[in-house]
């Protein structure tokens, strides 16, 4: 008698199990279909009922005796609604942790428009981004070529040039148009496709290149447009926002941009003066340009090795298949952006430049987009199988290396990097470059002559005839203390002023 009764038991068990189905609705999504059981449907509400009995005072009965039929008369709706959205949870929540789907995000699932009904099954589904699968190719071999810079008096002079430009001052240039490289002060008009309103915008600097940015929009020939304007000039164009723009208020939309020109500004470059070498604790010139000799070759390292990881990214990204949705795109540029922030973190840009780069960023294609996703699943992917892991150890040992070159307190920087949401993403860069140094420990090194580094940035093959002097990635890097890998897949100029960091205080 015992036994049939076990058997009852988990025959009705059975019975109440849900009803899971799982299908493929396109690259890189499930659709979940569940039917959970009227009996699991009416044990909840029983449950819920016995609970509020429990606790429920109504007038004319004491605690606990109030009748089943008045409760479910008074709170029928709200019981019935809280007992749908538990069910609905707790059976989403179990049909993509036993049907091992990785998603991406939680279930987007509309509520109001699902019922509890009086009688049989609850049945609901829903749609789910998934992580891509795809397999990763031949990592062994790959041929990378290592670019040697000479550093050169005119290098030299170059980034001096720079300094004294970084260290001057916008001036009004009088009685004469602008130029490429010149700065505006415009009053902006912004009228978006399919708004009846007018986003104006007083005083916004503008800095006039080829390809610039308006009011933080991407304005495609901004040199042609503005170059040779006066003041007082009105400039009109109009801009397909691509459909991965960061801001929701203009993507994918088409913007009419009215600028007037109110004030015209020219870069005037600092004196290489007392006051100019003290800035970086020189006392003369030759000082001043010795320090910068070594900083370019510490960079020119530094370069090489971004050179050489940028090759494998390359390699990886042009070897791998996998699709992806537009929706999955469009969804992770923000994400996408906050790691490009970490990279130039980690490379110790100053902010100036920073900000210039993510403004081109945020104007990324959905090409672009795309390739960026694509890498960042095959380099999470490749921690899995190299089972990289990132401790708070060497998380605070990048920090306070970050720190150090832009003369900022480690503890400071954390407490930034927490606060704007990209220590995750700075601890994910680290994983990556982490796993591109087991890649590079097995590539077959070859050094190249190049003027720059970008001329060595090429794809990489398996396994090519080794030319010139070859070495592993292992015997030539060891001591390197960062590779800055990633360096926004957008070749970023990683140009520093000497000791200018140590100069700089919170």
């Amino acid at each position: 008698m015992a036994e049939k009764d076990t058997q009852t038991t988990e025959e009705t068990k059975e019975q109440s199990k849900n009803i899971i189905t799982v299908s493929d609705a396109g690259p890189c999504k499930k659709k979940v279909e569940i039917e959970i059981p009227a009996e699991v449907i009416h044990e909840k509400l029983d449950e819920k009922y016995k609970e509020l009995r429990r606790d429920a005072v109504l007038p004319g009965f004491r605690k606990g005796r109030a009748p089943i039929r008045l409760l479910e008369k008074r709170f029928g709706t709200d019981i019935t609604k809280q007992v749908k959205l538990e069910l609905m949870a707790t059976a989403s929540e179990e049909a993509i942790k036993d049907n091992k789907i990785d998603s991406l995000r939680d279930p987007d699932i509309d509520h109001e428009k699902i019922e509890l009904p009086e009688d049989g099954p609850l049945k609901f589904e829903f749609e789910v981004e998934v992580r891509p699968e795809f397999e990763l190719p031949e990592l062994e071999g790959i041929a990378i070529e290592k670019p040697t810079i000479e550093v050169t008096d005119d290098r030299v002079d170059e980034e001096l040039a720079a300094l004294q430009k970084r260290a001057g001052i916008w001036a009004p240039k009088e009685d004469s148009p602008t130029a490429v490289n010149d700065q505006i002060i415009a009053d902006v008009v912004l009228v978006t496709e399919g708004s009846a309103d007018h986003d104006k915008r007083e005083n916004t600097e503008i800095t006039i290149r080829e390809n610039g940015f308006v009011a933080g929009i991407p304005v495609d020939g901004l040199g042609k447009l503005l170059t040779g304007a006066k003041h007082g000039d009105e400039k009109k164009t109009t801009v397909d926002v691509p459909a991965t723009f960061y801001n929701e208020q203009y993507r994918g939309k088409k913007v009419d941009i009215t600028i007037e020109v109110k004030e015209i500004k020219q870069m005037e470059p600092a004196e290489i003066d007392e006051d100019f070498l003290k800035r970086f604790d020189v006392d003369h010139v030759d000082e001043l340009k010795d320090s910068i000799r070594e900083q370019i070759s510490q960079q020119a390292e530094r370069q090489a090795r971004t050179a050489m990881s940028e090759q494998v990214y390359s390699y990886l990204k042009d070897n791998t298949t996998l699709e992806l949705p537009e929706a999955v795109v469009a969804e992770q540029s923000l994400s996408l952006l906050q790691r490009q922030y970490s990279n130039m973190l980690m490379q110790g840009m100053a902010k100036e430049q920073i900000d210039e780069q993510m403004d081109q960023l945020r104007a990324s294609s959905e090409e672009q987009a795309a390739e960026q996703l694509k890498l960042y699943f095959v380099m999470d992917k490749l921690a899995d199988k190299f089972e990289v892991e990132v401790g708070e150890e060497e998380i605070n040992g990048h920090i306070a290396y970050v720190a150090a070159m832009r003369g900022r307190r480690p503890e400071k920087m954390r407490e930034e990097l927490a606060r704007d949401g990209s220590l995750t993403q700075f601890a994910l860069q680290i994983r990556e470059e982490k796993c591109i140094e087991k890649i590079l420990e097995k590539a077959t090194v070859t050094e190249v002559d190049a003027v720059k580094p970008a001329a060595a940035k090429k794809t990489a093959k398996k396994k090519p005839a080794a030319k010139k002097k070859t070495s592993t990635a292992k015997d030539d890097t060891a001591d390197t203390e960062e590779s800055e890998t990633a360096k926004s897949r957008k070749k970023t100029s990683t140009k520093r002023s000497p000791k200018t960091a140590a100069k700089k205080k919170d």
